[in-house]
């Protein structure tokens, strides 16, 4: 039986239920995008296509500021950049340190930048700080893999077409991410992170540089040295949780390079801090790589022959990195 084309009085109805569908899913789209609200009832809808906007979202942290540059085309795919260890209360320093931004602008995926979490290591806490009278308990994991995806559902963003990178403290934290929530990380990255926590001597590095970022106990972290929390929290020991998973590794050698130009006595200061930081992270990285050899897991290796512990070797990895991270997240 042949079917043809609805009559002229069956058009009239389709277009006027057409019509009514989209009355009420407009202004619904339309509200959603001018609002951050996390409990939001997701939408099937496409992101924004392009563009950079800054929103508050509710966590149980309070309201947390979030920088955000869409994908051009209006992709689900997303890429959360992770801050270090002295992360400010304005601005996610990839927004404004590197050229990130510029990197991805023409590429179908959205940027996400969460602002706060100095010396957070992205975790959840067991406590407040008790040493800088921090008044509220960090919960960045639950913030990062419940609440904010959440809220970019509402937004177009897929639950689970998402990469997470980050330098130094976050990129040991965008690998505990990513081997604790597989459903929602198709990629990892780590440039210049600390990926053998449980090597000797780590865990009193790590306790004194929190002190000295900020006042933080690191015993209301992950409790004392013993605790289960700390070996939680090491991709050493979680390893074989990341098998399958896309990543990118880079540590430097430590020794100055083309970005390292110091002229003033603090300059030569900075310059020395950052040869010994990016040093040990060297250390803790190719012990990760042995091991990740040992278990039978892939992933792609970044170990310049210079460079320090500065955004700008953080930023040449990320361009080195993206089309690993492109391809990931089908962007």
């Amino acid at each position: 039986m042949r079917i043809g084309r609805p009559g002229f009085s069956e058009r009239l109805k389709q277009r006027a239920l057409g019509l009514t569908a989209a009355a009420l899913v407009l202004p619904m789209a339309a509200g959603i995008a001018g609002t951050a609200v996390a409990g939001a009832a997701p939408v099937a809808h496409r992101a924004p296509a392009g563009g950079f906007e800054e929103v508050f979202v509710p966590s149980a942290m309070g309201p947390i500021k979030v920088q955000i540059q869409w994908a051009a085309r209006g992709g689900n795919a997303a890429l959360y950049l992770l801050d270090g260890l002295r992360a400010r209360n304005d601005r996610n320093a990839w927004t404004f340190e590197t050229n990130a931004l510029d990197q991805f602008r023409n590429d179908n995926v959205t940027l996400v930048m969460p602002v706060g979490g100095e010396s957070s290591f992205y975790t959840d806490w067991m406590s407040p700080s008790n040493f800088n009278g921090q008044k509220g308990t960090y919960k960045w994991e639950t913030f990062l893999t419940q609440e904010l995806p959440a809220y970019l559902e509402t937004r177009g963003v897929s639950r689970s077409n998402n990469g997470v990178l980050g330098l130094s403290m976050g990129g040991s934290a965008a690998l505990t991410l990513a081997a604790h929530h597989r459903d929602q990380f198709k990629f990892a990255g780590s440039l210049s992170g600390y990926l053998n926590i449980s090597a000797p001597g780590m865990r009193e590095a790590i306790r004194v540089a929190m002190l000295d970022a900020g006042r933080y106990n690191v015993d209301a972290m992950w409790g004392p040295p013993w605790n289960k929390q700390w070996l939680r929290n090491d991709p050493f020991v979680f390893a074989p949780q990341l098998k399958g998973l896309s990543m990118y590794v880079s540590a430097a050698s430590g020794l100055p390079g083309a970005h390292d130009n110091p002229r003033a006595p603090i300059d030569y200061f900075n310059t020395a801090n950052g040869m010994a930081l990016e040093a040990l992270s060297l250390a803790n990285t190719r012990a990760f790589q042995v091991r990740l050899g040992t278990l039978g897991i892939p992933a792609t290796y970044s170990f310049p022959a210079r460079g320090t512990h500065a955004w700008k070797y953080w930023e040449s990895e990320l361009w080195n990195a993206r089309p690993q991270i492109l391809s990931a997240l089908n962007a």
